[in-house]
């Protein structure tokens, strides 16, 4: 097959018990926002892990008990290789592209992968150990059975690269800041991807002050100036900021030194917790799930606490935000959460009424692309976020790029 033929990407996105993959044709450009095709795997670690392709109900997979993670990636490299024999003759993939949460300070900007660059992105799996550790499984795994396929990491953490110093820095000795321990942010691909989104669908208006509020079973709000990030909740870790799903985002540290010091707890079991024992799961008792959460308000005082801080949360939150920014133009709802759930986006919007705030209850129970009312004095917009394209489109310029290379 002629080099020139291999104009496929396989994007992937691995988390700690799921895969997802997309897969874009390059030859059409511009490259199209929707995948040609594309899955995940789910529960890679439970006890009923399942796989979904476009357009197909989920289904029971069985994986490999000893090594689920590898089974999972392995079973969704025969779906791919199928697919493409199947509806793709004489085309091949050119380029593999991976969402990587963390790229440090040093890496600013998608990255060919190599053995020296994997072993450098290992140095920052404590940052981030929910997510890094997977994605670099995969580039390591294919890196060894297919060294000629080029791989791109595009990194969460890019995006806030234009962040101030004054919102880098943390009120830790000199020392810290000179060895790295600094305020990163992160969901860097979903922001990247509204900071385009946002710009063709409402034009000046979104270059003003923006606030957009990613709100998934992970959580953090970015405040753009110019459609750039100047300041986030999330910082040195994707712990900080809004209270999540099973996270507990920005938390005294008092209590945790109370936790070891006065409790006992581990080193471990501390950092179990505030991943996955915390947020929504961990005050109501019963789910990290809104949907699940939200029937069952009326009759339980804890589901009750829960909810309501989740929403004081982001609300505090998006108040500081405009003090940095002196002010708010355009507030937007993006991610699972953002996206789909009509009454917790009117709960937040209830609680900046003082900002003027207002939105219409029928374009927001409908997930209108605007749902602020004619008196609002904040433009409200729902945007769904689209992670695998912007890894695509990276990975399409690198590829593009290498093609030139080789011409000249």
């Amino acid at each position: 097959m002629s080099a020139a033929k291999n104009d496929l990407i396989l994007v992937l996105n691995c988390g700690s018990s799921s895969i997802k993959f997309a897969l874009y044709d390059a030859a059409v450009q511009p490259l199209a926002r929707a995948p040609w095709w594309g899955g995940k795997v789910e529960g890679i670690t439970g006890a009923h892990p399942q796989w979904s392709e476009n357009g197909h109900a989920p289904q029971p997979l069985a994986l490999d008990t000893q090594a689920p993670y590898h089974a999972a990636l392995e079973h969704i490299r025969a779906c791919v290789r199928a697919f493409v024999a199947q509806h793709c003759a004489g085309r091949g993939i050119g380029v593999i592209a991976h969402r990587v949460v963390h790229g440090g300070s040093k890496y600013l900007a998608p990255v060919r992968m190599d053995a020296a660059v994997l072993a450098d992105l290992r140095s920052y799996i404590p940052l981030a150990p929910l997510h890094q550790p997977f994605a670099l499984e995969a580039i390591a795994v294919l890196l060894a059975s297919r060294p000629e396929l080029p791989q791109v990491a595009v990194f969460d953490t890019a995006f806030h690269h234009t962040l101030p110093e004054v919102e880098k820095m943390l009120p830790l000795p000199y020392s810290a800041w000179e060895r790295g321990v600094r305020r990163y942010g992160f969901h860097g691909l979903s922001y990247e991807y509204m900071s385009l989104a946002l710009a063709e669908r409402h034009g000046a208006a979104a270059r003003g002050r923006t606030i957009v509020a990613h709100l998934g079973s992970g959580a953090s709000l970015c405040a753009m100036q110019d459609l750039r990030s100047v300041a986030t909740t999330m910082g040195f870790s994707a712990l900080d900021g809004l209270m999540m799903g099973t996270r507990c985002g920005a938390l005294d540290p008092g209590a945790l030194l109370y936790l070891m010091e006065i409790e006992k707890r581990t080193l471990e079991e501390v950092g179990h917790m505030l991943y996955h024992e915390c947020g929504l799961l961990g005050l109501s008792g019963v789910s990290a799930d809104p949907r699940e959460l939200l029937p069952l308000e009326a009759g339980n005082a804890r589901v009750q606490a829960a909810l309501a801080l989740y929403v004081r949360r982001i609300v505090r939150e998006i108040g500081a935000l405009c003090a940095v920014l002196g002010g708010l133009d355009m507030l937007v709802f993006t991610a699972g959460i953002g996206e789909h759930n009509d009454t917790l986006r009117a709960r937040v919007c209830d609680g900046l009424g003082f900002l003027g705030v207002a939105i219409d209850a029928e374009a927001n129970a409908h997930h209108a692309p605007c749902i602020s009312s004619a008196a609002s004095r904040v433009r409200v917009a729902v945007e769904p976020t689209n992670e695998e394209w912007v890894a695509a489109w990276h990975a399409a310029r690198l590829l593009q790029g290498a093609r030139a290379a080789q011409t000249l």
